[in-house]
């Protein structure tokens, strides 16, 4: 069977869905691997480790897919990539299922089996496929790291000849995977850290990494596998009262609260920004569906009344070498239930295979895209 990486065509993206560590052991395994020229560059992957791996490395023209060929990538195919996908390929990729359906039915109509690796449950089981988690925990390291570098203080007290510096004062807001992250490395920087969140799960984790938790804590605001849901217009309201209080005060404010296949939710608004002192900076980690700030502009880094606002969409490939070896071992993990006697074969009754699987043998089978 083949196993075939594409070059990400992503403005600003710089992961690869392969690694040569991975690409290796599924060669070992028996698989033809190949590898579109250049894919691994950006993540500091040159095409000769590839080569060394013994995957093949071709030009985007030479790759002539073919049915049952599985194709890995990191971002949604655009318009063009699906294009290229013949009758009867497998595609394993983040797809946005939820924030896009359309593309599923395009794929669909396409003939493409295709999963959506956003789609893995959060279980034990499937902790090892989990790329929102392995990519939110680097994401929100970068965020602090960005936020360092624009904020004109240093995080940590020091005591000086001259006098005593006082530590920075950092909000994160959301402690999910990416948030909790931000929290440690804020910590371990020197910061003083609060954290909000409406899921009453969490308040023990952030009080365990040192930081003050600052939130609410409704049952209602959480699933049944502990991620956000949407909440009513009256929660909002009080998120947004009890956040006011200490945005003000604060020299960072880190935002992670997403909500999947919604708009994210704004938490921080021109008020709570215009509130803050000059200097302060905003790193919104949601600003690709919607942001949690009300002035931010995906993509953009600007000062609104003297308060840096910085939108990055996909923080984690900033960390391109890291993160692209995680996510290749969770592509790899899913691979195992998919591929079986040397060709694609998922496991249907699978939990974690229904879970992410969202297109089949030219229809949508994903129930809640069904409909959509």
């Amino acid at each position: 069977m083949r196993i075939h990486v594409v070059r990400e065509t992503t403005p600003g993206e710089k992961r690869v869905a392969l690694v040569p560590e991975i690409a290796k052991k599924l060669v070992k395994a028996g698989h033809e691997v190949t590898v579109e020229r250049g894919a691994g560059v950006a993540s500091g992957i040159p095409d000769a480790e590839f080569e060394e791996a013994g995957v093949r490395v071709l030009d985007p023209d030479a790759a002539a897919l073919a049915p049952g060929d599985i194709v890995l990538r990191v971002r949604p195919p655009a318009d063009h990539d699906m294009a290229r996908l013949p009758r009867g390929a497998v595609l394993v990729s983040m797809l946005d299922p939820l924030g896009q359906p359309e593309r599923a039915h395009r794929l669909a109509a396409a003939g493409v089996d295709a999963y959506a690796l956003e789609l893995v449950p959060r279980t034990t089981r499937a902790q090892s496929m989990d790329v929102l988690s392995s990519q939110a925990n680097l994401a929100g390291y970068r965020a602090v790291i960005e936020a360092a570098a624009r904020l004109p203080k240093v995080f940590p007290m020091l005591m000086t000849a001259a006098g005593t510096i006082p530590p920075a004062k950092v909000l994160v807001l959301g402690a999910g995977v990416a948030g909790l992250q931000a929290i440690a490395t804020a910590k371990r920087l020197g910061a003083v850290v609060r954290a909000f969140d409406i899921r009453p799960v969490v308040k023990e984790q952030v009080e365990s990494l040192g930081a003050q938790f600052v939130g609410l804590t409704l049952d209602e605001a959480q699933t049944e596998g502990g991620y956000a849901k949407e909440v009513s217009e009256d929660v909002h309201r009080r998120e947004q009262e009890v956040l006011a209080k200490f945005t003000k005060d604060s020299d960072v404010v880190i935002t992670t609260a997403q909500v999947p296949g919604k708009r994210a939710p704004v938490l921080v608004t021109r008020e709570m920004v215009e509130s803050m002192h000059a200097g302060s900076v905003i790193v919104d980690l949601a600003s690709d569906s919607g942001g949690n700030c009300e002035l931010t502009r995906n993509g953009e880094e600007f000062e609104h009344r003297g308060v840096r606002i910085v939108a990055l969409p996909d923080a984690a490939s900033g960390a391109a070498a890291n993160a692209s070896r995680v996510y290749a071992r969770n592509v790899a993990s899913l691979l195992e239930l998919l591929v079986r006697d040397g060709r694609h074969a998922p496991v249907l009754d699978d939990d974690i295979v229904a879970a992410v699987a969202v297109t089949r043998a030219g229809a949508v089978v994903h129930p809640r895209l069904a409909s959509l």
